[in-house]
């Protein structure tokens, strides 16, 4: 039996050219398949645990505060690019923005700004269990970085202070 046909089928039974269409076809659903549940199967084989994040925005002004005021954040899901991440933020807080500023005669005080404040924002989701990279959505979560605070209807940056993850699954 040849391999090739005089019809150009291969082992008499299919086209090549078929053969890798339908390759091609089973290829892309693959992909797609991994694309949409490789995050589900990492959640599955990988024991999840809590973490909660404080990201606090220095010197808001005014109008940021307001509509934060308007429009409460607390309960909210963020975003990440156009999708959903499973962390949401479970408080906020509004405090005044204290910063250092030197006096006529030379010393260094902490004053209290009469308009901006600073916002705290605290955020709570789920990481695998011993990651050396906790991440909400493509955003890694360290003490000490910025970290962009997105809803469907907000959006600012502030500085990470504090990174908690618990020790196991509770």
């Amino acid at each position: 039996m040849k391999l090739i046909n005089e019809k150009g089928k291969l082992f008499g039974v299919i086209n090549v050219v078929d053969l890798l269409v339908l390759l091609a076809a089973i290829a892309v659903v693959i992909g797609v398949g991994y694309k949409l549940f490789a995050p589900q199967i990492t959640e599955i084989a990988s024991p999840q645990v809590p973490m909660t994040v404080v990201v606090r925005v220095r010197g808001a002004t005014p109008f940021l505060v307001e509509e934060l005021q308007r429009n409460d954040q607390v309960g909210k899901q963020l975003v990440s690019g156009n999708s959903y991440t499973s962390a949401k933020i479970t408080d906020m807080q509004i405090e005044d923005y204290v910063q250092q500023v030197t006096t006529a005669d030379g010393r260094i005080v902490n004053a209290t700004d009469p308009s901006k404040k600073d916002i705290i924002f605290t955020i709570e989701t789920t990481v695998p269990k011993d990651t050396a990279s906790p991440s909400i959505g493509t955003q890694e979560i360290r003490a000490g970085r910025t970290m962009i605070v997105k809803t469907n209807d907000f959006e600012t940056t502030g500085n990470i202070e504090m990174v908690d993850i618990a020790d196991s699954a509770e």
